[in-house]
């Protein structure tokens, strides 16, 4: 009988772990799958320098917003500046000067134009003040 019941439990997770192995598809294939999808961007912010670093990555919709946390501000801002990154306007607000670097990165298309953006700012403050909502993946 313990059989059976273990038969039966591992069937049941079968379909979690499809979903799981599902969910762990690689960015550039996630990133495919969304061309057709209208406005995207996959953003990735790197911490750190060479030596010792981390990295967070979505693939922000803007079709409805998806994406992160912060995905329809993100979107929103974006459709100001027609989804020129680089365009976004600096708010004003004070950040430290501790050299923390972090790397923003953007690749995607936005009114079906490509889009890429990369740039290493001195710390999240500066990237944040610089993209807005763009690429805040942290809580």
């Amino acid at each position: 009988m313990t059989h059976t019941t273990t038969a039966k439990a591992f069937r049941g997770a079968l379909p979690a772990a499809a979903a799981l192995l599902l969910a762990l598809v690689s960015p550039a294939q996630a990133a495919d799958q969304a061309a057709d999808q209208g406005d995207w961007l996959f953003v990735t912010v790197t911490t750190g320098d060479a030596r010792s670093s981390g990295t967070r990555s979505a693939l922000l919709l803007c079709d409805p917003p998806l994406g992160h946390q912060h995905a329809a501000e993100a979107c929103a801002e974006l459709e100001t500046v027609a989804g020129d990154i680089s365009a976004l306007p600096a708010t004003d607000t004070y950040c430290t000067m501790v050299h923390a670097p972090v790397t923003a990165e953007a690749r995607g298309q936005w009114h079906g134009r490509p889009v890429g953006y990369t740039e290493t700012f001195t710390n999240a403050c500066v990237m944040r003040a610089r993209t807005g909502s763009v690429f805040a993946l942290d809580d």
